[in-house]
């Protein structure tokens, strides 16, 4: 038996008062009376509660205004865009509409639009870590996509970590040391020089855990390496298969991928094209939910940004470790160049000394190879960058 038909059969069966069913009931005296009344008016029908719903709701939506909601998460999503309620809102904004960004998520949900996903963990326990000024750290990766025809070709990015502002994107048939170091130097000149970049362990970015890389003793850094150091820019690499150390640009491939999957090229030129277009976009258009629901094109130009931290003096005195091959000989990066003859032969020192463990030290064209352990002089050279094999000082 319904709550609302004990009190009214308390009244009328049992001759209570209004005063007695509130009292024994629980409820106020205007409900019995209320209730009895409706009860002398519909009959029986009094017995079921009646809807909460307001007769009528000033402050709804527009049904227009819904319909576009709808009409944009359905363009936008066909288009290979992203397509939340914070990419909507900024849309409706241009059309001189204003919703809020729960408003226009709650006609997604109404209308079958958001996919429930199991609860994650919260937002306040994630740990992010963000530059704090622009060019103050650029992290770069690429990425293979396929065309029409399923020719593989690379693309390559750099994008500020500060506010994720993706500042180059480019198809390659093949991302080649040459290709990092030419398209690194283009973006410095069109927005200065960073203080630091973060890349995985690829190869065309350091040569640290390869046989004679960087670190490892028997040779030098490859091309971009050197072009950092000469800059005095720090070179930040990844932990070898954890790639959420550059989850910025990550999940940027994750973005850009699902654009290109609605809007397959049959050419590179044709995907380059592409590229382009969707780079001004997400710079421009597109606010960004890790960014304070900015635009990175906007947010990257509100403060100074970040440079390189230059040598004082641009003499300063360079120090390697490295140890004597096999023939007597190490080789060395000057000026831009790498010193050898014929394969790896480059500063002679003598084959008494191979798999000697060596310091050498660089001031302006002036080479000294001593001992690490005693100090003792080895040999001293005057480099001559116009030659690949130097030779000893007399």
């Amino acid at each position: 038996m319904a709550k609302y038909e004990i009190l009214i059969k308390a009244v009328t069966l049992q001759g209570m008062t209004y005063g007695q069913v509130a009292a024994c009931y629980g409820v106020s005296k205007t409900l019995v009376h209320k209730l009895h009344h409706r009860w002398l008016a519909e009959g029986d029908a009094a017995f079921e509660p009646r809807s909460r719903r307001p007769r009528t709701t000033p402050n709804r939506t527009p049904d227009p205004v819904r319909d576009r909601v709808i009409a944009l998460r359905d363009e936008l999503a066909h288009r290979g865009l992203d397509a939340g309620a914070d990419t909507i809102m900024e849309h409706l904004a241009r059309e001189r509409t204003l919703l809020s960004r729960a408003t226009i998520w709650r006609i997604l949900t109404a209308n079958g639009k958001v996919t429930p996903r199991p609860q994650k963990r919260p937002r306040s326990s994630w740990r992010r870590f963000t530059a704090d000024r622009p060019n103050e750290l650029w992290q770069s990766d690429f990425t293979h996509v396929a065309l029409t025809d399923d020719t593989d070709i690379e693309v390559i990015g750099w994008l500020d970590d500060h506010f994720r502002n993706m500042l180059h994107l480019t198809a390659h048939r093949r991302v080649t040391g040459r290709v990092v170091t030419d398209t690194f130097t283009a973006t410095a000149h069109e927005h200065g020089y960073p203080a630091a970049t973060l890349t995985d362990n690829g190869m065309v970015y350091t040569t640290r855990l390869a046989r004679g890389g960087r670190g490892r003793g028997d040779g030098t850094g490859n091309g971009f390496e050197t072009l950092l150091a000469d800059l005095g820019i720090a070179q930040k690499n990844g932990k070898p298969f954890k790639r959420t150390t550059q989850d910025k640009i990550e999940r940027f491939w994750k973005t850009l991928k699902k654009h290109l999957a609605a809007h397959p090229a049959d050419s590179i030129t044709e995907l380059q094209t592409i590229l382009d277009a969707f780079r001004t976009y997400d710079n421009d258009v597109r606010p960004h939910r890790g960014i304070g629901r900015k635009t990175p094109a906007f947010a990257y130009q509100l403060i100074p940004k970040a440079t390189p931290t230059r040598p004082a003096d641009p003499n300063i005195w360079r120090v390697r470790y490295d140890t004597i091959d096999n023939d007597g000989k190490i080789t060395l990066r000057h000026t831009g160049k790498l010193l050898h003859l014929g394969i790896g032969i480059g500063i002679g020192i003598g084959r008494a000394h191979s798999r000697t463990e060596i310091i050498c030290l660089v001031h302006n064209n002036n080479a000294t190879i001593i001992t690490p352990n005693t100090g003792e002089l080895l040999a001293e050279f005057t480099l001559d960058p116009t030659k690949n094999y130097q030779r000893k000082n007399d």
